[in-house]
C-alpha cells in the first residue's frame, strides 16, 4: 500500500481544535476536524469514510470555506491508491 506522508499543518490543526470545542459546529465539521487533528504530527491517513465525506463537502453546494479547508486536508492525507 502506498504511503502518504502529507500531515497536517499547526495551523489548521488549530482551527480543526476550534472546530471541535465549538458547540455550534457541524457534525460534519466535527467530523473532518477529528480526522485533520488526529493527523497532526503522526503518519495516520485517511479513513475510506471520512474520504467519502470529505470529497462530498468539497464539492457540496452549501459547504463553508472552513468546511472545504478541512476536507482538502483530510481527502490530501487519504491513501494514494484509493
Amino acid at each position: 500500500m502506498a504511503t502518504n506522508l502529507k500531515k497536517t499543518s499547526r495551523r489548521l490543526a488549530r482551527e480543526a481544535s476550534k472546530t471541535l470545542r465549538n458547540p455550534n459546529a457541524s457534525r460534519t465539521d466535527k467530523s473532518l476536524a477529528g480526522s485533520v487533528l488526529s493527523q497532526s504530527g503522526t503518519n495516520k491517513q485517511t479513513g475510506k469514510r471520512v474520504e467519502t465525506l470529505a470529497s462530498k463537502s468539497v464539492f457540496g453546494k452549501g459547504s463553508t470555506k472552513k468546511t472545504r479547508r478541512l476536507a482538502g486536508s483530510a481527502l490530501s492525507q487519504s491513501n494514494k491508491l484509493r
